[in-house]
């Protein structure tokens, strides 16, 4: 069934809807009440010295407020966006988006399609010829909002969440729109340079070690995910292990097998960068865990022990600060000490529980990371920040560079062999990378760290709200209960029970949660992060899964 929700982007577009008083014919801005626009020629002092001596035809031009058009230069060659009226349809985008966000609650979480019934609605073949921009943008209501799972709804309670914000959104439009490939500091120095910034604000914003700053040896990268950072981080590992011979020799029957550890409740994304590597699956311990579901240290020592007794080397540990299941938090100082006694890599994956770090009362999960080698968390997950934004830091930049840079002929530049520019091409595995830099500057500038703190803190007191219903209902159980955005239950008469639960509640359309498995059980899942979750989602939620007992 067609959702028409929202007035269809199309026609915003046909009609040339008005964005603001400000409007002036042609889709120019008036300036705000106060603002003067300069006069044609007149010099703007706010612009970075950089611009002084361009030739007249790259005239600067500053963001809207001091925004005059840059002149053309005569005879030029035609461009595609010269048959796109960008002004007008962006706006007709922005204002779409607007509405979808304030309107999201009216529709149902999750998408009633079958599989295939996306490809079913569009053509076999792309067109021939382009098609007008109305068109496009009326598949939009047609056949992609029918057919989303709306992870910005306040009754998304699956996964942990993926959150977005104006701020963010904007600052992957700017970026987007730059079109900046950032894989050199000579690419595009802004790029580079506000990304360290940026960088080193949230490590203070966070509470981490003053190693981790680019003012040390070490230093931070905007990854896309947890996942590629894990990756990055064992690839350093192996490397260091190896004294740097992996990368030249590779690892086919040279010297000691490598191993690597975490706990059964980790990520599965460890597996996967394991096998990347190339250290292969059966070099992965998956060490048990105590009765709060973090690992065993004294089980970590004994299974490094046992594999250097057999002639193998320890290489690399993940220390989990909130395991996906169940929030658990690993005991890293334990984890620490076998680490460094073994020469392992550690790193700690703190990827959705370490932005409540944020708050000073939370800064408990952080016990010991001082001493790992390696940690990363998601801004796209607690922090408004849309997806796709892992923020990784090491302690020793010069390891992962080592690991991972490649310099052929053609990327050879005056600022990269200065040694004074970082280029993060040499800390991740593409090459190219995006300006995601900025989002994350829009949202911490707009928020400030106390606008953020106060988004951690409603998540975990709605979370209370829930785990005390939870607690007091004789027919439910909580699971592994922790203080922070997850709660996790199972109803007492046994799975099919849970499940009932589950099927119902996901079949409402109005909430979503989501399931996992603890001691072979099936357990009910309540992620509570959605950007405009408040009491009464929460509350409905509740009287959901009361009804569905």
């Amino acid at each position: 069934m067609r959702h028409t929700v929202f007035s269809s982007l199309a026609m915003r577009g046909a009609h040339g809807q008005q964005h603001g008083d400000g409007q002036q014919p042609g889709g120019q801005h008036a300036p705000p009440e106060g603002v003067q626009q300069p006069e044609a020629g007149e010099a703007d002092d706010g612009l970075l010295s950089v611009m002084d001596g361009l030739p007249p035809q790259f005239a600067r031009n500053p963001l809207p407020g001091t925004m005059r058009p840059m002149p053309r230069p005569a005879e030029s060659a035609p461009v595609a966006s010269q048959a796109f009226d960008f002004r007008k349809h962006g706006h007709a985008m922005v204002d779409w988006i607007a509405d979808y966000l304030e309107g999201i609650e009216r529709l149902p979480v999750q998408p009633a399609v079958a599989p295939g019934w996306v490809r079913a609605q569009l053509p076999a073949a792309p067109p021939e010829r382009g098609e007008p921009w109305e068109r496009i943008a009326a598949d939009v209501d047609r056949v992609i909002v029918p057919a989303i799972t709306h992870w910005q709804h306040p009754g998304f309670f699956a996964y942990f969440p993926a959150t977005a914000s104006g701020p963010s959104v904007l600052g992957e439009l700017l970026s987007a729109g730059l079109g900046v490939q950032g894989m050199l500091w000579s690419t595009s120095p802004a790029c580079t340079e506000l990304e360290t910034h940026v960088m080193d604000w949230l490590a203070g914003m966070l509470g981490l070690p003053a190693h981790f700053l680019s003012s040390g040896t070490g230093g931070g990268v905007i990854q896309d995910t947890a996942s590629s950072a894990t990756l990055c981080a064992l690839v350093a590992a192996r490397e260091r292990a190896t004294g740097f011979a992996g990368t030249a020799g590779g690892l086919q029957g040279r010297g000691p097998a490598l191993t690597c550890y975490a706990s059964t409740q980790a990520h599965s994304s460890i597996e996967k960068a394991v096998r990347i590597a190339g250290l292969g699956a059966a070099n992965l311990r998956l060490v048990p865990v105590r009765d709060d579901r973090s690992m065993d240290p004294a089980a970590l020592r004994a299974m490094m022990d046992a594999d250097a007794a057999a002639g193998r080397r320890p290489c690399f540990v993940v220390a989990a600060v909130g395991t996906t299941s169940t929030h658990a938090v690993d005991p890293v100082p334990e984890i620490a000490d076998a680490c460094e006694t073994h020469g392992a890599w550690l790193h700690v994956d703190a990827a959705h529980l370490g932005i409540a770090a944020l708050c000073p009362e939370f800064r408990g999960i952080h016990a010991g990371v001082g001493r790992a080698d390696s940690y990363c968390v998601n801004p796209h997950k607690w922090m408004l920040v849309n997806f796709d934004c892992d923020a990784f830091w090491v302690r020793d930049r010069a390891a992962l560079v080592q690991a991972l840079s490649v310099l052929p002929e053609y990327l050879r530049n005056a600022a990269t062999e200065s040694g004074k520019v970082i280029d993060y091409r040499d800390w991740q595995v593409p090459l190219g990378r995006r300006f995601r830099a900025l989002k994350l500057w829009f949202t911490i500038r707009h928020f400030g760290t106390e606008g953020l703190r106060a988004v951690v803190r409603r998540h975990v007191a709605l979370a209370a709200r829930l785990r005390d219903r939870v607690a007091a209902d004789p027919a439910l159980e909580l699971v592994d209960p922790t203080p922070w955005s997850l709660v996790c239950f199972r109803a007492r008469a046994g799975d099919a029970a849970t499940e009932a639960i589950l099927s119902r509640v996901n079949a409402s359309g109005t909430a979503f949660m989501s399931h996992t498995k603890v001691d072979g059980r099936t357990v009910a899942r309540v992620s509570v992060g959605a950007p405009g979750v408040a009491e009464r989602h929460v509350d409905a939620l509740w009287d959901l899964i009361r009804g569905a007992r």
